[in-house]
């Protein structure tokens, strides 16, 4: 089984994240998926042989809306959500998160992934509208296989990365990790 394949399987039998995936597909907004750790860390879960998931922070939605890339509208997504599901939701237009990272605007969710501080963070699922489980991935699946954390070209801050590495104890949690600068 091929990689891309192999995280969708993990992730259709993965209840909690299916039904992440249900009640955030029930939203239907553009460009949509669920991404960062809900990928990111199944996977390495997974490729460290562990018998159960590592419990989510939270659930990363991110989506594309030019249209109406209001902060109080993803507070709102985020409080439905909740009350839905009982999950933790973060929601982010990414229309938007150019303006806080200080680069020029993006022009679809995959574009503002392939910002993102982690190459093997930019990996995200959704659901299409035949209720399959697609993947959204600027770089590629392989890095989440090699259990590596590398940085992405695009950030070069190696103080950013650094940061992220120790406040979220990747390495501590998954010690096979090996990080690329």
């Amino acid at each position: 089984m091929d990689a891309e394949s192999q995280i969708k399987e993990w992730v259709k039998n993965d209840l909690e994240r299916m039904e992440a995936l249900t009640v955030a597909a029930a939203l239907d907004l553009p460009e949509w998926c669920l991404a960062a750790g809900f990928v990111r860390n199944l996977v390495w879960d997974k490729m460290h042989g562990f018998s159960s998931a590592t419990p989510l922070n939270d659930i990363d939605l991110i989506y594309f809306d030019s249209c109406d890339s209001r902060e109080s509208v993803d507070r709102e997504m985020e409080q439905r959500l909740t009350s839905a599901s009982g999950l933790p939701w973060s929601v982010k237009n990414q229309a938007r998160m150019h303006e806080r990272n200080l680069d020029s605007p993006y022009d679809s969710t995959e574009d503002a992934m392939s910002y993102w501080v982690e190459v093997e963070t930019a990996v995200g699922v959704a659901l299409d509208g035949d209720g399959e489980v697609v993947l959204v991935a600027p770089f590629g699946v392989a890095p989440l296989f090699n259990c590596t954390i590398t940085l992405n070209a695009k950030r070069p801050k190696p103080t950013d990365f650094n940061s992220r590495i120790g406040a979220k104890r990747w390495l501590e949690i998954w010690p096979k990790l090996v990080v690329n600068t």
